[in-house]
């Protein structure tokens, strides 16, 4: 029965649907496939991706479109400005899913962007992610030879590095990728359309003059770089021209302080180019944990690049040898072969007609969106990087297939852009999931808090100074990890994993529970089990520093608290007799055994307990008495 009525709610949905050719034809196969399935054959596997069996409610609802009328009224379901990832995502996901008619418009592909070059693929595939990428493993084969000393590897001579190879391999996988990226959207049935687009009305859009019609459009043009107008501009580079120069930078000076500018710095320093990075701030990577922040700064000092703090760009100059100079507000700086401006993005709004038809952006040009991804306008949408919410490739691909579902599914679905975990590639690299130490403060209030900085394995026969920091925020109230930042080898790969326990909301005391794989700089993130630092809200509302152990008074169970001040006094009592009492050191002996057996029953209980009560300061102050009075004891026996 249940069969007979899907039947026939595919003919219903198709018969209705006369107008919507393709509709009817997937009904139709639909219902085909469903009938051999019933049977056990299954022929979906041998069929084309476009092709292959949609739900049934996917046919019924691009059939309920039509008979609503629009299939004669508008050319498409979804329209898409942009072939990037959240637009891709969006397009495939409408035309597989639920067998809606999408189009994308994108302009040609060049590896420079311009108001009229871009490709299918977007920033990240061709301008960002994936060339940014393949340089930072290009660069960081030097440190690699440098460790390799220390292991017993010797070298007649110094390698040497073709920077030509590294560009031309390079721009033939940007181009396998954009190929690639081109069949992806075919074989979905996602009409491609080259040129650039500009929205006419709330259902209009042209690509160079030509008109198509959508009920939906969605604008997912993303960002560029943004450079400031001052003096000699002409001669500096962004980060586009940055991934395909002709040849490697002799002296380059980078402005910026961000995740791309520290990015860059560490390709051209381990290229062997001597790099100078400029910041107007104090720190770089606004944003970002106050100490990884100086960890990072340190660590990519160590490898010979130059940070120069509190800098702000004047002019740039060019002498007649071709040579560069920077002007800041501290003073000028002559030899640079380039010069790099890494100060922001801003979105691709300009000339997209979105004025005129009443979309609202912030001053920023930033498209202003609701939960669910909707303009100010109720037939547009916007994706990814143009919106500046969280400007990531997977959260753009998250947006955009939240937005399918909401459009085509009836099942409205808001983005969760909570507790995404983000990765700088800088040298050494950076992963980041969760709060920081002053949100997680700010929103909290009592936190604790968890650090380790460490020399790794490797380091110690390299002899580099490298050095790895980890760092765990813990609500103090309900022992939750809010957020988990590293600096160091492999941190973002490490991040991954990680975020999986901070997205699904774990505690200390899962991370506690976890058994470290063994040797790995990961392990580190289960082992930490004293806290660095409380951090307490005071009456007023102020963060306050708790420099000693920590623990609340309504914490403490009554009975266990009366041990461990037992205790204490115990082995107070027995170093208070063994420096005024030396000559009966074997009776003393005899009670600093006693002493300790009995410290380490009521420890034992203290580790029972504390799997329920938060006492890791007690058991911290009891395990240093100890210590303290075996080694007075060693030292006057």
């Amino acid at each position: 029965m249940a069969t007979a009525t899907t039947d026939l709610r595919f003919s219903a949905a198709a018969t209705s649907a006369k107008t919507l050719d393709r509709a009817t034809v997937r009904a139709r196969r639909g219902r085909f496939l469903h009938h051999l399935a019933s049977r056990g054959l299954h022929l979906d596997h041998l069929l084309p991706s476009p092709f292959r069996l949609r739900s049934p409610f996917s046919v019924c609802r691009a059939a309920a479109y039509a008979a609503e009328g629009d299939g004669e009224k508008y050319e498409y379901d979804l329209f898409t400005i942009g072939a990037g990832s959240g637009g891709m995502r969006a397009s495939r996901f409408a035309s597989t899913l639920y067998g809606a008619r999408a189009a994308v418009c994108e302009m040609p592909f060049a590896t420079v962007a311009s108001d009229a070059l871009g490709g299918v693929g977007g920033t990240c595939v061709l301008r960002g992610c994936v060339p940014k990428k393949l340089l930072v493993y290009a660069s960081k084969y030097s440190h690699e030879f440098d460790e390799s000393h220390g292991f017993g590897w010797k070298y007649e001579t110094d390698p040497k590095h073709d920077w030509s190879t590294l560009m031309t391999r390079k721009n033939l996988e940007l181009q396998r990728l954009v190929d690639f990226q081109t069949d992806m959207l075919k074989n979905s049935g996602v009409t491609l359309i080259e040129g650039r687009g500009k929205i006419v009305d709330p259902h209009t859009v042209s690509v160079d003059g030509k008109l198509y019609t959508a009920r939906n459009i969605l604008i997912a043009v993303g960002a560029r770089p943004s450079i400031p107008d001052i003096p000699g501009i002409e001669h500096v580079i962004d980060s586009d021209a940055a991934l395909d120069l002709p040849s490697r930078p002799e002296k380059i000076a980078i402005v910026g302080g961000g995740y791309i500018a520290l990015e860059f710095a560490g390709i051209f320093n381990g290229l062997k180019s001597e790099v100078h990075v400029y910041i107007r701030q104090k720190k770089v990577l606004r944003g970002f944990d106050e100490e990884v922040r100086d960890f990072v700064t340190q660590q990519m000092s160590l490898r010979g690049i130059t940070f120069h703090t509190e800098q702000t760009p004047q002019a740039i100059t060019k002498s007649d040898d071709g040579l560069l100079s920077l002007k800041t507000n501290k003073g000028t700086v002559n030899g640079f072969s380039h010069i790099m401006f890494a100060t922001g993005r801003k979105p691709n709004t300009k000339n997209l007609g979105l004025e005129d038809v009443g979309v609202k952006m912030d001053k920023h040009g930033s498209v202003m969106v609701d939960e669910y991804s909707r303009t100010s306008v109720d037939s547009i949408w916007a994706v990814g990087d143009v919106t500046n919410r969280v400007n990531l490739t997977p959260v753009a691909l998250m947006e955009g297939g939240a937005l399918t579902h909401t459009i085509f599914g009836n099942d409205p679905i808001k983005p969760d852009h909570s507790a995404v975990p983000s990765a700088v590639f800088s040298q050494p690299p950076i992963g980041q999931v969760g709060l920081t130490e002053e949100q997680a403060t700010e929103k909290y209030g009592d936190v604790d808090v968890y650090t380790s900085n460490f020399r790794p394995l490797k380091a110690t026969l390299s002899g580099l100074p490298d050095r790895i920091y980890t760092k765990l925020i813990v609500c103090a109230d309900t022992n939750k990890v809010l957020g988990v930042h590293m600096c160091g080898e492999d941190a973002p790969e490490i991040i991954q994993g990680i975020a999986i326990a901070v997205k699904a909301g774990l505690t200390k005391q899962n991370f506690d529970a976890t058994v470290g794989v063994h040797p790995t700089a990961a392990e580190e993130l289960v082992t930490m089990r004293n806290p660095t630092r409380k951090v307490r809200r005071n009456s007023a509302g102020e963060a306050k520093l708790m420099s000693r152990p920590y623990v609340r008074s309504r914490h403490v169970v009554p009975s266990v608290h009366k041990r461990v001040t037992q205790s204490v006094k115990v082995h107070w009592r027995v170093l208070i007799s063994l420096i005024w009492n030396k000559s009966t050191r074997e009776t003393n002996k005899m009670q600093c055994d006693g002493a300790t057996r009995s410290a380490m029953r009521i420890l034992s209980d203290i580790g029972r307990e504390s799997e329920r009560v938060a006492l890791g300061g007690v058991r911290a102050c009891l395990k240093r008495v100890m210590r303290l009075v075996c080694l007075v004891f060693w030292m006057l026996s």
